[in-house]
């Protein structure tokens, strides 16, 4: 009998926990793809880069959430059941609060290890994905970020003014600038179009002049049609791979390259991960701990939850002791994402940090213990 209970309560939990997850999930997501829409807009990306750009990043987004859900969750179902009066039956049937909390704990040791594989494995991968995506792809539609009576530099090394565009999309008053290596040219041009040959984009300039200027020398010279090829030049998006899309793997491997640098200056420098230096040790020991000291913080949330099962809606305080409960936990969940500020730079000073989900674990415990076992004893 213990056992169906014990299921019917996590199914029901399950069920509830799953779908407040994709739908909250789903709502952020939306909203980030709006956001994300500047890739077309400002970039110049395909509609394809984008779609895959932002589902990449749904698996941060369920990963972010996932503590809230699941404390919300929890909270839901075991005050649905107090109300329902379908905790009293599980009382009255003999099953101990004590043997209730240990079971949930387990679960929550689950819930655990996959908050765990999602923020070491999952996220960093699809970030990193999601960033190659940018790197490589090509921009398909230059006209698209051409704002007009507006200096558009969207594009790297090369800054686009245009006056107005008529109606057959023909650029009218166009100012070019491009700098590279200490050289400049600047090309005005009274009409420009978008054209693409054999896939490569080109600015095709009609009636213009283009002066240029290199090592003190000036040139100056008039066209009355020129293509400017514009597949050499790329958007100002960051491509290069961030601490936070480097693999687990490397991270690790990093601080242990790092600390053994560290005591010894004459190691062998022909070890490279990018990211992996001195100066960046901080960052990588943070998102070190986000990816495997911040989920250790799911059981003690799951625990938070069920201190509402402590006491029964009969008791006078039972509303202001669950409003109480809702605090304690958003305090929680807070306060796991705000420790990472306290990560120092070594692994030995962050050892108070480490210890920290497991001693509110024991005090957890030691509560359930005094009001369920000692004092009923």
């Amino acid at each position: 009998m213990k056992k169906i209970f014990f299921r019917k309560i996590l199914s029901d939990s399950a069920f509830f926990f799953f779908l407040s997850l994709f739908a909250t999930s789903l709502i952020i997501w939306i909203f980030q793809a709006v956001n994300f829409l500047d890739i077309i807009l400002e970039d110049g990306r395909s509609y394809i880069v984008y779609i895959q750009y932002t589902l990449l990043n749904f698996p941060k987004i369920i990963s972010r959430i996932l503590p809230f859900v699941l404390f919300f969750t929890f909270i839901f179902t075991l005050t649905k059941y107090e109300y329902n009066n379908e905790l009293i039956i599980l009382w009255n049937f003999g099953v101990h609060k004590i043997s209730f909390i240990k079971f949930f704990f387990i679960v929550s040791i689950f819930l655990t290890i996959v908050q765990i594989f999602f923020t070491s494995i999952i996220v960093p991968s699809t970030q990193e994905l999601a960033r190659s995506l940018l790197r490589t792809s090509e921009i398909n539609f230059f006209e698209s970020f051409i704002k007009t009576k507006k200096f558009n530099d969207t594009i790297k090394g090369l800054t686009i003014y245009v006056e107005k565009k008529d109606k057959n999309g023909n650029l009218i008053n166009i100012y070019l600038e491009r700098e590279s290596s200490g050289a400049f040219q600047v090309t005005h041009a009274k009409k420009g179009i978008f054209k693409y040959d054999n896939n490569i984009p080109l600015l095709t300039l009609y009636d213009g002049q283009t002066t240029s200027g290199k090592d003190g020398k000036i040139n100056n010279f008039k066209f009355s049609k020129s293509n400017f090829n514009l597949s050499n030049f790329d958007t100002r998006t960051i491509k290069i791979i961030k601490t936070q899309e480097t693999s687990s793997v490397n991270l690790i491997r990093c601080v242990k390259f790092l600390s053994d640098k560290k005591y010894n200056m004459n190691l062998d420098n022909q070890f490279f991960i990018r990211n992996c230096d001195l100066n960046n040790l901080p960052n990588v020991l943070k998102e070190l701990y986000k990816r495997f000291i911040i989920p250790l913080y799911v059981p003690i949330i799951v625990l938070m939850a069920l201190l509402i099962i402590v006491t029964s809606k009969e008791n006078i305080n039972y509303n202001n002791y669950k409003t109480i409960i809702y605090l304690l936990g958003f305090f929680l969940i807070i306060l796991s994402e705000t420790t990472i500020r306290f990560v120092q730079d070594t692994l030995i000073d962050n050892y108070k940090l480490i210890i920290m989900p497991f001693i509110f674990i024991i005090v957890i415990f030691i509560f359930f213990y005094s009001k369920l076992v000692f004092k009923e004893r």
